[in-house]
């Protein structure tokens, strides 16, 4: 009987059930360490470009820094947050709506509050304030006594560019009309008194016993209440004008308006630089038509 030599179950030569031959050409694992390093230079690279990008954001925050010098420390650092400083208690922002007055205390500042819708501009560019209150052919300055309550000379207020027209209260309100009547004479004369906020401006009082003061900015002729609000409100400081023997009235309570005159209605406009408004606003104080 011949000896026999048992052969291996899968021989070299015998293909893979799937139908595809091992490549002997190249040693094994080769894929293995192919794949090991890519995924090693891919973290290398990754590490570097995080290295670079830390490294830039001090620099970016020294420059943001040094640009804003009142930023908070930390402020433009990776990761923090940060939040506005909270404005401080009992320092309101300036609002167009609130009047000076409003500031008082106590129960005239709420009064003051609810009778204006506008505040007092900042002081605008005006004519330079004259040392002196005249401007009157009267003399009427040189009033004496108690603030607000001494009276002088009857006057009347007419206009430079309609010199035939003249302050007339007309109903509640004050115009420029020209002077035809007994009556027109009556309600545009005026008696001048030292001004009831302060001495060395002016207030005008009516026959009637009633004060010219602006209330939403147009001058009108009311009685007053005994507020703080409209004793500012009925007195006008005297301003040189640029028309020779002629006063500009500027506001007591809102510096940087004077009263002008504008399609014949009295009212108190923020001062111009222009023609038209300094002669609108150049009155000149003579002696009372009635």
């Amino acid at each position: 009987m011949p000896d026999s030599t048992s052969q291996p179950p899968f021989p070299h030569n015998t293909p893979w059930e799937n139908g595809w031959n091992p490549d002997s050409s190249r040693p094994p694992g080769t894929r293995r360490l192919w794949l090991a390093g890519a995924l090693a230079l891919t973290t290398i690279a990754l590490c570097v470009t995080a290295i670079v990008v830390t490294d830039r954001h001090p620099d970016a925050a020294s420059h943001t820094k040094r640009a804003d010098p009142t930023s908070p420390d930390g402020a433009g650092g990776p990761g923090l947050l940060s939040f506005a400083s909270p404005s401080k208690k009992g320092t309101p922002t300036p609002d167009e709506h609130t009047p000076a007055s409003a500031t008082a205390s106590g129960p005239t500042a709420s009064t003051a509050a609810s009778d204006h819708s506008a505040t007092p501009s900042t002081k605008a560019p005006a004519p330079p304030k004259s040392t002196s209150t005249h401007g009157s052919s009267t003399g009427s300055s040189g009033s004496s006594g108690s603030s607000g309550s001494s009276s002088t000379a009857r006057t009347s207020v007419r206009s430079v560019n309609y010199p035939d027209r003249y302050w007339q209260v007309s109903g509640d309100y004050v115009k420029l009309n020209p002077v035809t009547s007994a009556a027109a004479r009556a309600a545009a004369t005026f008696t001048l008194v030292k001004g009831l906020a302060n001495s060395s401006c002016y207030s005008f009082t009516t026959a009637a016993g009633t004060y010219l003061r602006h209330r939403d900015f147009i001058l009108r002729a009311e009685r007053n209440d005994g507020s703080a609000l409209f004793t500012q409100d009925a007195t006008f400081c005297p301003r040189t004008s640029s028309y020779s023997g002629a006063v500009m009235l500027e506001s007591v309570n809102y510096p940087g308006r004077y009263l002008r005159h504008q399609n014949f209605q009295l009212k108190l406009d923020r001062y111009q630089n222009s023609t038209q408004y300094r002669s609108d606003s150049a009155f000149r104080l003579v002696d009372g038509l009635n």
